[in-house]
């Protein structure tokens, strides 16, 4: 019998086929490159892309906005729940047991048409910003702060989170790292959704699921240890010294290197400015300047070059977020890949199943109790 080819991690082997996203030449979403969608775009406008298949004209993104605003709200157990969650919780899993008892509550949760998965993908996009805002508050004993129908979701999230409106730049700079982190194709996250659905379970199934994959430090977990990192490093004098150390440990060093992107990540290049930016905004450049040094040590040592997390760990401590924080920003953004990719497995749906190659005892008879050993 010929052993079937292996890939460890299943790295490198194509698993389906989608129209929704590449990482061939860069990353594209529907056939828009990253770069562009993040120069000239809004994350609602992305997000529309993603679920629909095209950019929206102005009245049709006026139309998605007051619907997804429409729904930003939670049912009120919901908030009970949070306020009964242990104090150690951390808000990652708050957010996943969120989503699942989400699925209670919405009429659609057992409707698997491509209409009905368009409605559930809509009111999750509004709803988890709600409950990350409100667990956090809740979890610091603050007050719950509405939703305002008349933010983008970037400004409303800020706004619930705060009790105040940011600053256009800091809106600006948290929509562009959304419209990065929205999609990338058949990530951990992503296919663990897609498999969980392609059993024929429900969109809050997979989503759930999908959180799960996406705590784990390989994957999203990896934006909140970049400040570690950082920090670890304690500032520019030392932090050439400290990473070299650290290579020498063998130690990993979070926020480098991708299982695709070889050369660098586009996505690390477009949100590096905006990193900067906020840390000059705020007055503290010396994690940036701590960062510039690191980078040019793994490159030198290690031909390892930043990922999107390296930059977004540092934008979000300048803006202030909190680091338990920064995972289910992701989710926030990246809810509109998973639901887009929920979409298209249950549109054209066959069972995932692959095989694996044994490597246990070979065939062997069971012995009557007595004479065993």
């Amino acid at each position: 019998m010929t052993t079937p080819a292996y890939s460890p991690g299943l790295e490198g082997v194509p698993a389906g086929e989608t129209a929704i996203c590449t990482v061939a030449d860069g990353l594209s979403y529907r056939g828009y490159s990253v770069g562009d969608l993040a120069e000239n775009c809004s994350f609602d406008e992305v997000a529309f892309l993603l679920l629909h298949g095209e950019l929206p004209s102005a009245a049709r993104l006026q139309e998605f906005h007051a619907g997804v605003a429409a729904a930003r709200r939670l049912p009120p157990s919901l908030k009970d729940l949070f306020a009964a969650l242990p104090k150690w919780t951390t808000p990652l899993d708050a957010l996943r047991t969120a989503v699942s008892a989400l699925g209670h509550f919405d009429q659609d949760a057992a409707d698997n048409s491509h209409i009905a998965n368009l409605r559930k993908s809509e009111r999750l996009l509004a709803q988890i910003p709600v409950a990350i805002a409100d667990q956090y508050r809740i979890a610091k004993g603050l007050p719950v702060v509405p939703a305002r129908q008349d933010l983008s979701h970037a400004a409303n999230f800020l706004y619930m989170l705060r009790g105040e409106e940011a600053s256009s730049a800091e809106v600006k700079a948290l929509d562009v790292s959304l419209i990065l982190y929205a999609e990338h194709e058949f990530n951990a996250s992503t296919f663990a959704a897609r498999v969980i659905v392609s059993t024929l379970s429900d969109l809050h199934s997979g989503v759930t699921g999908a959180i799960g994959a996406l705590k784990g430090p390989l994957h999203g977990g990896a934006n909140e240890k970049v400040m570690d990192i950082l920090l670890a490093a304690g500032g520019p004098d030392q932090a050439e010294a400290w990473t070299k150390a650290a290579l020498a440990r063998k130690e990993r060093i979070m926020g480098f290197g991708h299982r695709v992107y070889k050369a660098g990540d586009v996505r690390a290049t477009i949100l590096k400015k905006y990193a900067g930016a906020a840390a000059e905004g705020a007055g503290a450049t010396k994690w940036e300047e701590t960062a510039d040094i690191i980078e040019r040590v793994m490159a030198a040592e290690k031909n390892m070059y930043p990922n999107l997390d390296w930059p977004v760990g540092r934008l979000y401590h300048a803006m202030k977020l909190e680091i338990p924080l920064y995972t289910p920003i992701f989710a926030m953004s990246r809810i509109t890949g998973w639901a887009a990719h929920v979409i298209e497995q249950l549109d054209n749906n066959r069972l995932i199943r692959p095989r694996a190659i044994y490597k246990g005892p070979a065939p062997r008879t069971v012995k009557p109790i007595a004479e065993r050993g």
